[in-house]
């Protein structure tokens, strides 16, 4: 997976710290209204299983992109204030880019313990931080 377009995301790193075959992305979305974020994940890939070939026993597996260039949020009051407020008052960026879902699942729940996300209801949309941790793999 190449990135040419990084749909309406925004990273301030160096566009040659994206790394070319990345599973997915920790983000922050701000609202500028209200100054109120979400601290997230999204995975950029996702395993596709494809029935067997003919004469197979074995169900294939394709590696595909997801909608991540277009997505906005998996929180219901993200979404609810994207409506209301309209698309132009968020910034959508990208803080860091994993190579594996072990490696986005930690990084997204430690930059919600490092920013206290639990206990800011007035600075961030988070309500739970959703945690299931296994050793992260080795690229």
């Amino acid at each position: 997976m190449t990135v040419d377009n990084l749909g309406h995301w925004t990273y301030n790193g160096k566009r040659d710290d994206i790394p070319e075959d990345f599973f997915g992305f920790i983000y922050v979305i701000t609202n500028t209204v209200t100054g109120k974020k979400y601290i997230g994940k999204k995975q950029a890939q996702k395993v596709a299983k494809l029935p067997p070939l003919k004469g197979k026993s074995r169900r294939r597996h394709v590696i595909k992109e997801t909608d991540w260039k277009t997505y906005t949020s998996s929180s219901d009051k993200v979404n609810h204030d994207l409506i209301e407020y309209g698309k132009d008052k968020f910034i959508f960026e990208i803080v860091r880019f994993c190579n594996s879902k072990s490696e986005l699942a930690y990084y997204e729940a430690k930059l919600q313990f490092d920013n206290d996300v639990l206990l800011h209801e007035d600075k961030f949309y988070n309500g739970i931080i959703n945690l299931r941790l296994g050793k992260i793999k080795k690229s």
